[in-house]
């Protein structure tokens, strides 16, 4: 596994992210498949910011998610549609403590004691978190639901897309026949 020796000063989540965990007051270490690095920026600012790089706000991630599921408190959020990446905190998104896991990369987890989950990645990396087992079972969860939802809505436009027939703009007509144009 590779070590960052160096702060960085900045960090865009991506397609390798498996979690971003504070480290310390200002700081977050963010694990990614083969690499983790310390940035020097809280956590929650590093899904603010990544949620605008993939070109939406985090507020207009967390709307997206009240849409589709109704969960409106510890959401899940897509941070990019396109590359499939789905996080979700493991405690309120402002809390100090909340760490941000991909829902790709989660292997197992066991509890680990009444607030403490061990959580594995695909890569055999284990993580012990301040979360309970509970929650982050529904936390896993609630992300399936999401990702499950967007999938359907993306396959429904798919579907759509093959067939013109139902495309919204091929309905309007004139009721009366063709348009003339008088010159």
């Amino acid at each position: 596994m590779a070590e960052k020796d160096t702060t960085l000063s900045n960090y865009e989540i991506n397609p390798y992210t498996m979690m971003i965990r504070p480290a310390g007051d200002e700081s977050s270490e963010v694990v990614e498949a083969g690499a983790r690095y310390l940035i020097s920026c809280k956590t929650f600012e590093i899904v603010k910011k990544s949620c605008e790089y993939f070109g939406s706000s985090y507020s207009g991630r967390r709307a997206g998610t009240k849409q589709l599921i109704g969960i409106t408190h510890k959401a899940p959020i897509i941070v990019d549609p396109y590359t499939s990446i789905y996080l979700f905190p493991t405690a309120s998104p402002t809390s100090p403590q909340c760490a941000w896991i991909s829902h790709d990369y989660i292997a197992s987890y066991k509890k680990n004691g009444p607030y403490s989950t061990i959580v594995t990645f695909q890569n055999s990396e284990s993580f012990e978190l301040p979360v309970s087992f509970y929650s982050l079972e529904n936390q896993v969860s609630r992300t399936a639901m999401l990702r499950i939802k967007f999938t359907q809505n993306m396959k429904r436009m798919e579907h759509f897309n093959k067939n013109p027939s139902h495309l919204l703009h091929n309905r309007a007509s004139e009721p009366n026949g063709a348009y003339w144009i008088n010159e």
